[in-house]
């Protein structure tokens, strides 16, 4: 979650209010705040894997023998040009065999439905129990985004992901990590990629931000939730992240790492240190923000 229409919630003023952790440009700072949804032309990240979603908004295609995967859908409108950006890539959409999410809030959900529409009859859709059931009910069920404006076009789960679950694909496997906190199903997924001749292992990370207005300690937003993020914490700080991705393409540079890569290095998101500072830096704010709600 990352986008909404008043100044508490644009993109920008979201990145200081979340307690996450990107890297920012003076003069990126000074330019007019990005709503997340721009259009963006898609592009390689490494063998078989392509970024297909907005100007911060994330999708990712991952290409198999058997067929194509979205991680994602964005937003409504980033959904639609998730569609388009993997038709300019040359790739038939309706070779979309399995749709995954990494969490239900309506700028990773809402562009679901219209990357169904334009999939394979048989496609399926995998999310955790309780992230899923949430948009499967088109993001009503959220214990702190309530309202129309965070509301959506449901689309139901086909397959129940648990902590550990394996996806296959062509011989591709993809492995859920259930990190909660950001939402109670966030779900990280971890997968090997090939980079420059190399296997590489990519982690998506599904979200560690501390939402401005969420309650920690003694008091949850939801009960369990300062347990869940801590569990997530120690979770990403074990597993191998060397290809960093994320929901969000602010969290890990995206459009800073698209530039060298265009500048011609292969590697530009390899990236195992910047994955352990993103997770460090989250993890301090997310401290510092529990110490100050429970003196």
């Amino acid at each position: 979650m990352g986008r909404f229409s008043s100044a508490l919630f644009g993109t920008a003023a979201l990145w200081a209010a979340v307690f996450v952790s990107a890297t920012v440009s003076a003069q990126a700072a000074a330019a007019p705040a990005d709503p997340g949804n721009r259009p963006y032309a898609p592009f390689r990240i490494a063998d078989g894997l392509y970024y297909v979603g907005a100007s911060d908004y994330s999708s990712y295609l991952i290409v198999t023998k058997a067929g194509l995967i979205v991680i994602d859908g964005g937003d409504a409108p980033t959904g639609r040009q998730v569609v388009q950006n993997i038709r300019t890539l040359g790739f038939d959409t309706a070779r979309i065999k399995i749709l995954l999410n990494t969490h239900e809030h309506f700028d990773h959900a809402a562009g679901l439905a219209e990357v169904k529409r334009a999939a394979a009859p048989d496609v399926k859709f995998y999310a955790s129990r309780a992230d899923g059931t949430i948009v499967a009910n088109g993001g009503k069920g959220d214990p702190f985004l309530k309202g129309p404006r965070f509301e959506y076009e449901p689309v139901k789960p086909d397959v129940w992901v648990k902590d550990g679950d394996k996806v296959k694909l062509g011989g591709l496997t993809l492995t859920a990590h259930i990190t909660g906190g950001h939402t109670k199903g966030c779900t990280t997924w971890t997968f090997p990629v090939t980079v420059a001749g190399k296997v590489r292992q990519a982690l998506d990370l599904c979200s560690a931000s501390v939402l401005s207005g969420y309650k920690l300690g003694k008091v949850e937003t939801y009960p369990g939730q300062t347990a869940d993020y801590e569990h997530s914490f120690a979770t990403w700080k074990a597993l191998p992240c060397e290809v960093f991705i994320a929901s969000h393409g602010a969290f890990y540079d995206m459009q800073a790492k698209r530039k060298l890569l265009d500048a011609g290095k292969a590697d530009a998101f390899v990236d195992p240190k910047g994955c352990r500072a993103f997770v460090d830096k989250a993890e301090a704010r997310f401290g510092d923000e529990l110490k100050k709600q429970n003196p």
